[in-house]
């Protein structure tokens, strides 16, 4: 693929004022295309919005409320408002929820509603990215609302939307750097390119190293398709580099250079580095589990199956992320054999877009494929921008050869029957959940195959005429084209739904019924692997783990000794230290006091050490410690000598079962 291979986009014509433009398209747009918009915009912000309840993911709610109590805890990103250790993920998507919470009061809707307006926002701007990249004026509008569709629609993207979880701010901004970097590959401007770059940077400050992902597309097609010289485009590509590693590590550099005895612990680092935190349990060890540099945590099978080229196809993932990917790898090979064969390309899209989403897909899918490290379903939702801009693209490419095309018609009926194949397929895997849909949805890719083989056996070449069998053929094919919707969107669309008729599962939010493999989901739990088994008190009656609407466990906090706690703190800074972050960030949003978890998110982390515990005590920062048991976070991995002190020097409290009272 080369420069000329660009065509200049649609440009809105000027004569329509900005509020006309924004709400009705330039004058030569399609009528049906603003509206149709803001009808996909209106139907994300509401599967998005309805029905938000409770802290969804606790962990993060916490540190968000601490973020409203100190602007120190803000900056860093910690968990507590003491400040004593930070969550495991750069601050960034945190910021942002913690502003509109310092703002309007911390609630659910304060805290959820950016993050629902981000995704409406990565919705919009999909579809401006795969209009631009067209040619044609209504080859590209329609191929932009196919993709705008879809991205709303996608399951896996509805369930994270709702969430605060950072991937749905990490997706946004790489939405938002793909524009730019397409952008810069139509105009041919510098700058466009830099602000690719900015907004990656900005991104790595909300997920490290995953941010990434997305630069070997942008790069590859920018060497391949930039409208400047050989020599240019290697040197844009330097400038754009520099742009990049300056806005990635601000935050990393100025947070490592600060003295570590005035900072909050870094969450998930093995040495109190940001730097550990991005090559090992944010880097590397996700990609390589155990084993990669600074771990990465393991159970990537218990949340979203074992590893390998199959795994976004399996019974957790296929659900969420899979339904469009054949149809997207079909569109993919047809763009090859398109510039391959030299075929015709009026009013497709440039093959710079073929290259930003395809590379972006292909990569994703590797790495999401074969890390054998801690793998959630909701990473996927970082796919869902290349699925939807392919699937559009696609559609369009793959209907003008059906039009113009005896020898390649049979690209589209096939299409359609793999990708209406495999839902029915994927729905088939629960067939008590809405048995009737897989049916249906088998039903409409007959009808539409058949429709799209018979007329077009039945007609040469469809010319523009009107009235005549032209006609008639064109209308018939509509109604194909209406079954491949159904056969293509409906088994998203029923999962899409599911997150609104229950509470957000914030620690492994997922869409859909039960596959009976990972976690989370409609009508099931969702968090640490091992059957919905979370770690903490057993309730002696039931038997069963109890669980706050955070998706984490009080981990053997009652609510008696919260109580206790609350009325008993006095001067003291931290109402508590408990082992993990499981027990603080119950104990923070039910309390909204500081409480120090001693060994981060897992209990594993080596941020509390005797010495340290001593100091905090004897100044009157810290009262009570929580220890013993099995409180040492998940498999027991609390730090054995911190506990031996407290239970060996510090009084245990009458009637409150593994709390010590450290100052008698």
């Amino acid at each position: 693929m080369t420069a000329t291979m660009l065509r200049p986009a649609h440009r809105a014509a000027e004569s329509r004022s900005l509020p006309a433009r924004l709400f009705l398209g330039a004058e030569d747009d399609p009528r049906w295309s603003r509206p149709a918009l803001w009808a996909v915009l209106v139907t994300a912000l509401v599967l998005y919005t309805w029905a938000l309840s409770g802290n969804a993911n606790a962990y993060y709610a916490a540190a968000i409320v601490s973020g409203t109590q100190s602007w120190k805890a803000f900056f860093f990103g910690a968990l507590d408002a003491g400040s004593f250790i930070t969550v495991d993920k750069p601050p960034l998507a945190l910021w942002v929820m913690g502003l509109s919470a310092r703002i309007f009061g911390y609630s659910t809707w304060s805290m959820l509603i950016p993050q629902a307006l981000a995704g409406v926002a990565a919705v919009g701007l999909v579809f401006s990215a795969v209009r631009r990249s067209f040619s044609g004026v209504r080859a590209g509008h329609a191929a932009a609302l196919v993709a705008a569709v879809v991205m709303t629609l996608t399951p896996i993207t509805v369930a994270i939307n709702r969430d605060n979880n950072p991937d749905t701010v990490l997706v946004l901004l790489l939405v938002l750097a793909a524009w730019f970097c397409l952008e810069s590959l139509r105009t041919g401007r510098l700058r466009s390119l830099l602000f690719a770059a900015l907004f990656v940077g900005l991104a790595f400050n909300t997920k490290m190293l995953q941010a990434y992902l997305v630069v070997p597309a942008f790069a590859v097609a920018y060497l391949a398709c930039a409208r400047v010289s050989w020599l240019k485009r290697v040197g844009h590509l330097l400038a754009a580099g520099a742009v990049l590693l300056v806005s990635s590590a601000w935050w990393m550099v100025i947070v490592d250079l600060w003295p570590a005895d005035s900072r909050p612990y870094i969450g998930g680092s093995t040495d109190n580095s940001v730097w550990d935190l991005v090559i090992g349990y944010n880097g590397l060890g996700r990609i390589f589990g155990q084993g990669g540099p600074g771990g990465g945590g393991g159970g990537g099978a218990g949340f979203g199956g074992e590893s390998g080229a199959g795994r976004l196809f399996n019974d957790i993932m296929a659900g969420q992320i899979s339904w469009l990917l054949p149809f997207c790898v079909a569109a993919l090979a047809f763009a090859v054999v398109m510039r391959v064969l030299r075929m015709p390309r009026e009013d497709a899209p440039s093959g710079a877009a073929w290259l930003v989403w395809g590379g972006w897909l292909v990569v994703h899918y590797v790495v999401f494929s074969f890390s054998s490290g801690t793998f959630h379903p909701y990473y996927t939702t970082a796919m869902a921008p290349a699925v939807a801009a392919l699937s559009g693209m696609g559609v369009v490419v793959m209907w003008r050869a059906y039009l113009r095309s005896r020898a390649w018609a049979w690209v589209l009926p096939l299409a359609v029957a793999v990708t209406g194949g495999w839902s029915f397929v994927v729905l088939r895997r629960t067939p008590d959940w809405a048995p009737w849909l897989a049916w249906v949805v088998l039903g409409a890719t007959l009808v539409a195959v058949a429709v799209l083989v018979l007329a077009r056996i039945r007609s040469g070449p469809w010319a523009p005429t009107p009235g005549g069998s032209a006609q008639v053929t064109a209308k018939v094919a509509a109604i194909a084209l209406a079954a491949t919707v159904i056969a293509g969107l409906a088994g998203p669309a029923a999962y899409a739904v599911t997150p609104l008729q229950s509470q957000v599962n914030g620690t492994n939010p997922t869409a859909g019924p039960s596959t009976g493999g990972g976690l989370g989901g409609f009508g099931r739990p969702g968090g640490m692997p091992g059957g919905g088994q979370f770690p903490g008190r057993q309730d002696g009656q039931s038997g069963t783990t109890q669980r706050p609407s955070g998706g984490f466990m009080r981990g053997g906090v009652s609510d008696s000794m919260a109580k206790y706690l609350v009325a008993n703190q006095g001067e003291a800074t931290w109402l508590v230290a408990v082992p993990s972050a499981q027990q603080a960030s119950s104990l923070i949003l039910s309390t909204g006091k500081p409480v120090i978890a001693m060994g981060g998110f897992t209990g594993s982390d080596p941020a509390m050490t005797v010495e340290r515990l001593k100091e905090l005590v004897s100044s009157g920062q810290l009262r009570y410690v929580m220890a013993g048991g099995d409180q040492g976070g998940p498999g027991g991995r609390g730090n054995a000598e911190v506990t031996s002190w407290v239970q060996e020097t510090c009084t245990a409290v009458d009637g409150q079962d593994g709390l010590y009272d450290c100052t008698t």
